[in-house]
């Protein structure tokens, strides 16, 4: 039977060790597919549409997508992670809230300025604003984002708050850091069909025709539902949240120790 229990033990061991790498894993992964949304929007934008400019043409749109993939997906979703890490769970708490809080409006401000380069080149055009699905998605995704940091900002960093308020909000604060990326991520997808079907309307390869252009941007759609597929997989990994105080799972003891 202590043979047994000796085998069951190192068995065990040998998963959490194995659970461990899976999140580093993890983690290398998403920084690399994150880098890679980003590269990949910035290629397409200067290769196929003209580069960048700040001047009220299609050149300052161009500046939209790359900020808003940059802003509300990738920083979104990097700032959404800060307490999935290990040294997160032991020692004061207050440098992570301030990190979490200041990857959040990092991400806001690039998302703003993504905003300002779409509504002054629709301006500048006499384009509508805000009649699309695509557009609705997004700007209800940044007006959420908007009130969950404020409310984050309020309840969870400044000390006024009481702990029954923090845990009643908790849920639903994770909640909409989840719903908002989500709605991100639709946003992006469909943006980039509307601009594939706005930009191939009148040329000799249409978008049904799959040019290479066509190709590029959809794959680079499918970058960006990869990184956001696993930015949730690890928000919901139970494991690999942020234990109660004094409370450690032997796969998050083993995770932590390994730093």
């Amino acid at each position: 039977m202590g043979k047994n229990f000796s085998d069951f033990f190192l068995s065990s061991e040998c998963m959490i060790r194995m659970a461990s790498g899976w999140f580093y894993l993890s983690c290398l992964l998403l920084g690399s597919l994150g880098s890679m949304c980003i590269l990949f929007t910035i290629y397409w934008m200067q290769y196929w549409r003209g580069g960048f400019a700040w001047n009220g043409s299609i050149y300052m749109f161009n500046w939209h997508p790359v900020l808003m993939v940059a802003g509300m997906v990738v920083f979104y979703g990097g700032a959404s992670l800060v307490y999935r890490l290990p040294q997160s769970w032991l020692g004061p708490r207050l440098p992570w809230k301030l990190l979490h809080a200041a990857l959040h409006l990092m991400a806001f401000i690039l998302t703003v300025v993504g905003l300002v380069a779409v509504f002054t080149f629709h301006n500048h055009g006499r384009i509508a604003n805000l009649y699309s699905l695509h557009s609705w998605l997004g700007i209800t995704a940044v007006f959420l984002f908007a009130c969950q940091w404020c409310l984050g900002f309020a309840v969870f960093l400044l000390p006024w708050a009481s702990v029954w308020l923090r845990s009643l909000l908790k849920p639903i604060h994770v909640f909409f850091g989840a719903a908002i990326l989500s709605l991100s991520i639709a946003s992006v997808i469909s943006g980039i069909n509307e601009k594939l079907f706005f930009s191939l309307k009148n040329t000799t390869r249409p978008y049904n025709s799959l040019p290479s252009e066509a190709v590029f941007a959809n794959s680079t759609g499918m970058l960006v539902v990869a990184f956001g597929l696993l930015v949730l997989y690890i928000l919901l990994a139970s494991s690999w949240k942020r234990p109660e105080p004094g409370v450690l799972t032997d796969r998050q003891s083993l995770l932590h120790d390994g730093e």
